[in-house]
């Protein structure tokens, strides 16, 4: 793999990308970026070697934007990994839980931590990213809003912990890839792969079906698949996939020689290694 002397995510310092990128590569100077495109492009433009990108999480499901800009980045996934999140409750020194009425995080974070909000019956704020939420927290110091976000968030905002382990669930894991420019240079006889790629089906009977039916028959593993809406409008359907092997596997070729058949485009974004976490 690349040699990785800095990386973007999308938020600012404290944000969970952040947290992720750290824990792999521990020396690299973190680029912090307002929206994922920005992040995207930064690696485009060379200001990074890679960005460190969450796409689902074990509770709230999918990251809609990023699926949905990951296709069209123009870069390629070269590692998954694992982040066992632990959300915190953060609000300004001396503030009571009684006291709050709103908090404040990311869709993602709000999502995992629904239940408590309900049950504490506070508003829900959604705003750009859980760093960030920390930040307008720190800078607002009102006594009636509350933040979820990371340990770290709060040490960099100076925010007290009024709450750990804030999520609905202990097992709240979110999953991130690592993208760079190109894809990795794998044997195909290297044991433990995984090849995620998007295809778009022909508008006829059973194609998604036909599509997935050399999979089947040549005995290979599909570990996620997911439909969303293709941008083209409604009536087209971009489907991602990951399965295990690599593309020159003879059995994955043969899989997605078939597969080529009843497809009206297909890209593959990332050949690499599966994460050790999936074996927990």
């Amino acid at each position: 793999m690349i040699k990785i002397d800095k990386f973007s995510f999308q938020g600012i310092p404290g944000a969970y990308s952040e947290m992720a990128g750290k824990n792999l590569f521990p020396s690299a100077i973190s680029v912090p970026c307002s929206t994922f495109e920005e992040m995207f492009q930064n690696v485009i433009d060379k200001k990074a070697e890679a960005a460190i990108v969450p796409i689902e999480n074990s509770q709230a499901g999918r990251v809609a934007d990023t699926q949905r800009l990951i296709p069209d980045s123009e870069l390629k996934i070269i590692k998954e990994y694992f982040l066992e999140v632990n959300h915190n409750l953060l609000a300004a020194p001396g503030t009571k839980l009684s006291s709050i009425k709103r908090i404040h995080s990311h869709e993602q974070g709000i999502a995992q931590c629904r239940k408590k909000i309900i049950n504490l019956n506070k508003e829900m704020v959604v705003v750009a990213d859980t760093a960030g939420a920390a930040k307008y927290i720190s800078d607002l110091q009102s006594k009636e809003d509350a933040a979820i976000a990371s340990e770290l968030a709060a040490k960099i905002y100076n925010l007290e912990i009024l709450e750990t382990n804030f999520q609905d669930v202990s097992n709240n894991v979110t999953r991130f890839l690592v993208m760079a420019p190109n894809l990795n240079n794998l044997d195909k006889d290297e044991d433990n792969l995984i090849t995620t790629l998007v295809f778009n089906v022909r508008s006829i009977p059973a194609a998604l079906y036909k599509c997935l039916g050399g999979f089947a028959s040549n005995g290979i593993n599909i570990t996620k698949l997911e439909s969303y809406v293709h941008p083209q409008g409604f009536d087209v359907a971009q489907f991602y996939i990951d399965f295990e092997g690599h593309p020159e596997q003879p059995f994955v070729k043969l899989a997605l020689e078939e597969m080529k058949f009843f497809c009206k485009h297909m890209n593959i974004l990332g050949v690499y290694k599966k994460s050790e976490f999936r074996k927990k």
